[in-house]
């Protein structure tokens, strides 16, 4: 407990403790800062939020949650290069109102933590000269061993014309690098995605995974909705993403399907995903990326083993954990981009991962010792990688033992990654703010 010496005005100072004012831009909020905001106003700082994803302002978990809308409507006729621009121009000059208002109220920031994806931030250095300003920073665009051209399928690459519009793509992060006290960037591989001039000022702190509550479970059970009940005797494959999408190779998996359900006559395949799009492109309109592969593979798959299909949609967090927990093989794709929380959460929970070996993965999966790598586009090596693993009660111990011990020492929230995020914090509060471009 601090003993309170005196009330500034601006900060209150506990025995050397100051207490700050703390606004954080995101337009789904908390997003990435789910951990750190509500942790950062338990500790007694004035914590606030600006964001997109309420409509009246609320209290949660000590944050004082302030709604904005959009001013006004994106331009017809655009050139389809600037419409990225547009859409965060118009979400930060929106903010910028907001924020206006709020000032006029009489509040003024120490420290600003955004998220710049969305261009909320863009102009808050002009409003409130002397905050610091920390920025997630989570990806710079570049078609140089990334997402771009990478699948040829559903993105067809132009040299030329892709590298102009990927620059114009970045305006938003040049705009941004120009107001950024310090930044954060939760994996290696994404920091590694930015240009030296904004290396220098990105820390590399994960958001953070509660290994605590994420952890192996002998005892677990999952059920289905026909009734079936899976324990750990049985063979469960699981596969999950946010949105079952090719970004992050749900139609490599698909197109495995028949061969996979072939060579494990008495596995359950369990996939966890929404049917809409969070990255890449969007399917023909009428259509889910979902049913076209499964459209594509049905034929291939007699009934018998269709039925050990099992398409769960998006479900609650106690069950995806469970269903973590039962995995005997979790597999997971993604084109080199950023790396998915659930990625870690399987690692956390003991499970064997099989595993695209794009550059994200190669952060985090050491090929037989923390998990199984394959080619990312080699669905007959998929079908291998996962045999492996299932044929082997040894080796699955091993990963999965493996996996957690790597999530627990670099990737743990209470004991490595949030004081890391609020040490950035303290330091970010103690720099002499950017001076104003003008």
């Amino acid at each position: 407990m601090w003993e309170k010496l005196r009330y500034t005005g601006r900060n209150r100072d506990y025995v050397g403790y100051v207490f700050m004012k703390i606004l954080f831009i995101h337009q789904n909020f908390p997003g990435q800062f789910k951990h750190l905001a509500p942790t950062l106003a338990e500790k007694g700082h004035e914590v606030v939020c600006l964001t997109l994803r309420v409509k009246e302002p609320s209290l949660w978990k000590g944050v004082q949650v302030l709604p904005y809308s959009i001013q006004r409507k994106p331009s017809q006729g655009l050139h389809p290069w600037l419409v990225d621009f547009e859409t965060k121009l118009l979400r930060g000059e929106s903010c910028f109102v907001a924020a206006r208002k709020l000032k006029a109220e009489g509040f003024e920031p120490d420290v600003i933590v955004a998220h710049p994806g969305w261009g909320e931030s863009m102009f808050l250095r002009d409003l409130w000269p002397n905050a610091r300003i920390g920025l997630y920073f989570e990806l710079y665009y570049s078609n140089n061993d990334n997402d771009v051209g990478f699948d040829s399928e559903f993105s067809k690459f132009d040299q030329q014309t892709d590298t102009i519009r990927l620059r114009l793509k970045n305006l938003n992060n040049m705009m941004h690098q120009q107001i950024a006290d310090r930044g954060i960037c939760p994996t290696e591989f994404q920091a590694s995605s930015f240009p030296e001039e904004y290396r220098q000022i990105i820390d590399v702190i994960h958001d953070g995974i509660d290994t605590d509550v994420v952890r192996p479970n002998p005892d677990v059970r999952f059920s289905l909705s026909d009734g079936t009940v899976l324990d750990r005797g049985d063979e469960v494959i699981t596969f999950v993403n946010r949105n079952l999408e090719p970004y992050r190779g749900y139609h490599v998996f698909m197109r495995a399907l028949p061969e996979l359900l072939k060579a494990r006559p008495d596995a359950r395949v369990l996939i966890v995903g929404g049917d809409e799009v969070s990255y890449g492109a969007r399917p023909p309109k009428g259509q889910t990326w979902k049913q076209i592969f499964i459209d594509e593979v049905r034929g291939r798959i007699p009934t018998k083993d269709w039925e050990r299909v099992h398409f769960l949609g998006r479900i609650p967090y106690d069950q995806f954990l469970r269903l973590l927990q039962i995995s005997k093989a979790h597999v997971y794709l993604t084109y080199p981009f950023v790396l998915s929380w659930s990625l870690i959460e399987a690692m956390a929970a003991g499970a064997p991962i099989v595993a695209s070996d794009t550059a994200p993965l190669k952060e985090v999966i050491r090929h037989g010792e923390t998990g199984r790598l394959f080619p990312f586009f080699d669905g007959a090596r998929l079908v291998e990688e996962v045999c492996t693993v299932l044929d082997s009660a040894e080796m699955r111990e091993a990963l999965g033992r493996n996996a957690r011990r790597l999530a627990v020492d670099t990737y743990d929230l209470q004991g490595v990654c949030l004081p890391r995020q609020l040490d950035w914090i303290d330091r970010l509060f103690e720099m002499s703010p950017r001076p104003v471009r003008t």
